[in-house]
């Protein structure tokens, strides 16, 4: 892709996500994800229908007269959106890859964020830390999180969530608000969440394809593995193959949601085909 190109698709990836997360979830993103606690502002007098319990009494008795503490939120936050770059991420029957939604998603998510002034870091990763940007603020950096996100080409094809988890453990020591996109198709990592989901805010979106959930008959056909590139000739009219494929796939789903929800993390899954926004929006609204 060269830099015209790229920087065509940054734009309209801004466009579409700034609308979004402007006039949708800025609000929600805001009210579901609380800062660290309340901080002293400021003393006023009082008013009716004040809480009398911030009444700052040392104030009253100087002036003669009530006085009350306000306090506001201490807002400001981390997010880390972590995303898996494995091959499988370049699989799609539908009009996009799983690759473009999560690009958009992690957009949509990181404006958000910026409109509440909050840093934003991301984690590129398949089987090993493919990049890491630390949080930072601002528009320049979220264009750059999107450039990545659009034109990185990771080393491995292979996935590993745990050795993800692990990173994500090691450099950041504070709290912070996590987003996890991948389609999850792996397993082993439940203890490393459990740990990461006592620390960290944590959430886990699966993006997937709908030609993923159960395959089609159609006799004879060579598969390709996007992870590890065999190749495969596969019997797809055996009516065994397709059901010992299915289980696998809806082990790997229930291993997911069982996984999260173990965690205390919060997860949702969102088809290619279908509106991530309202995923998103329904998401938000029942954490808030």
């Amino acid at each position: 892709m060269d830099t015209k190109e790229l920087l065509k698709k940054v734009r309209k990836i801004e466009i579409k996500t700034r609308r979004l997360s402007d006039h949708i979830f800025g609000g929600e993103y805001h009210s579901t994800f609380k800062g660290r606690g309340m901080t002293f502002s400021e003393v006023r007098q009082y008013q009716f229908g004040d809480d009398v319990r911030t009444i700052d009494w040392n104030v009253t008795a100087r002036y003669n007269e009530p006085y009350i503490k306000v306090f506001e939120e201490e807002r400001e936050l981390t997010m880390m959106l972590m995303v898996d770059v494995s091959g499988s991420q370049f699989f799609g029957t539908q009009q996009q890859f799983k690759k473009e939604i999560i690009t958009e998603i992690a957009a949509t998510l990181a404006f958000s964020a910026t409109q509440n002034n909050d840093k934003i870091g991301l984690i590129l990763f398949t089987d090993g830390i493919e990049l890491f940007i630390p949080p930072k603020k601002g528009r320049s950096h979220v264009l750059r999180i999107i450039r990545e996100l659009l034109e990185f080409e990771p080393k491995s094809k292979k996935t590993d969530i745990t050795e993800a988890l692990k990173f994500l453990s090691n450099v950041m020591k504070k709290k912070a608000i996590v987003f996890i996109l991948s389609d999850f198709i792996a397993d082993d990592y439940q203890q490393t969440l459990k740990i990461v989901g006592g620390k960290h805010d944590v959430t886990g979106i699966r993006i997937y394809d709908q030609r993923e959930e159960k395959i089609p008959n159609l006799g004879m056909v060579h598969m390709e593995d996007e992870e590890t590139g065999e190749l495969m000739l596969v019997n797809t009219s055996s009516k065994k193959t397709r059901i010992e494929y299915t289980k696998y796939y809806q082990d790997r789903v229930h291993y997911f949601k069982d996984s999260f929800n173990r965690s205390g993390a919060g997860s949702l899954s969102s088809r290619v085909d279908e509106s991530y926004v309202k995923k998103l929006l329904g998401y938000f609204k029942r954490r808030g």
